[in-house]
Order: structure tokens, then C-alpha cells, then sequence
């Protein structure tokens, strides 16, 4: 396969996700929904509000890399670039509470923001995201010690 038919064969597959996702609901005015409420409820959250306000001062360009990456996971535009694993590691010792809670604050927002069929796309998305970020971040710890 040459590069152009490579390169052809990718845009083909992008555009079938895009097709994919825009049929259950799942577009960019819903990602950029999503993550701006999502980040609205956890810097008013007990619980969470306090873990990412003593790491992100600004939040503007946390939230446009939040977009770029679930962009890329739900709509395949592989525009995000970044290391998930390490930023997160180097925060306080995140529990699988921590994960939990998380979980449940993006399936509140999912059910406020989303029809069921991307709601529920999403949320299987993010619970494997939470699973293998815990997963990395353990052995990231396990590798420092």
C-alpha cells in the first residue's frame, strides 16, 4: 500500500467514525458541552475541586486540551498530543476513589448533556480511560519506588 492510499484509507475511517458518532449524538458542540460543564461541577466539587485547583491555575487551556483529547478518542481527529499517564502521576496520590468519584460526576454531566446511546458510548470510553489511568499511574508509583 502506497502512502497516499494509506493516508486515504485512514481519512476514510475517520470520516466513517465521524458518521458513526454524529448518529448517536456525538459531535464537537456536544464534546465542548460536555467538557465545559463536567469542569464547571468539579471545581464546585468537595471532593475533586480541590485536587485539580492546586495544579491547574489557568483553566482556559486545560479545557482546550480536554476537548483536543476526547476529540481524538470519540471522534478520531488525533489532535491530542500529551502524556495522560505522567501529568497525573505526579499529582497527589490519586485513590480509585478518587476515579470512582469522577466516574460519577462525568455520568451526571453525561445524563444532563447527552442522548442515551452517546451517553452511554462515552461513559464505557471513560471508565476504560479511569481504568487504565489508575493502572499507569500504579505502576508509574511501583517503577519510583
Amino acid at each position: 500500500m502506497s502512502f497516499s492510499e494509506a493516508r486515504e484509507s485512514i481519512l476514510n475511517e475517520r470520516l466513517k467514525r465521524r458518521r458513526e458518532m454524529a448518529a448517536i449524538g456525538v459531535d464537537e458542540t456536544l464534546i465542548e458541552r460536555m467538557v465545559d460543564t463536567f469542569y464547571d461541577r468539579v471545581r464546585a466539587d468537595d471532593h475533586l475541586g480541590p485536587i485539580f485547583s492546586a495544579t491547574i491555575r489557568d483553566w482556559p487551556p486545560h479545557l482546550a486540551q480536554m476537548k483536543r483529547f476526547w476529540r481524538s478518542i470519540l471522534l478520531t481527529t488525533g489532535e491530542f498530543h500529551g502524556s495522560p499517564v505522567a501529568r497525573h502521576a505526579a499529582l497527589q496520590p490519586l485513590t480509585r476513589s478518587d476515579f470512582d468519584h469522577w466516574l460519577s460526576l462525568f455520568a451526571a454531566t453525561l445524563d444532563d448533556v447527552a442522548t442515551p446511546p452517546a451517553r452511554d458510548h462515552i461513559l464505557t470510553r471513560a471508565r476504560s480511560i479511569a481504568a487504565s489511568l489508575s493502572q499507569g499511574i500504579a505502576r508509574a508509583r511501583l517503577q519510583e519506588n
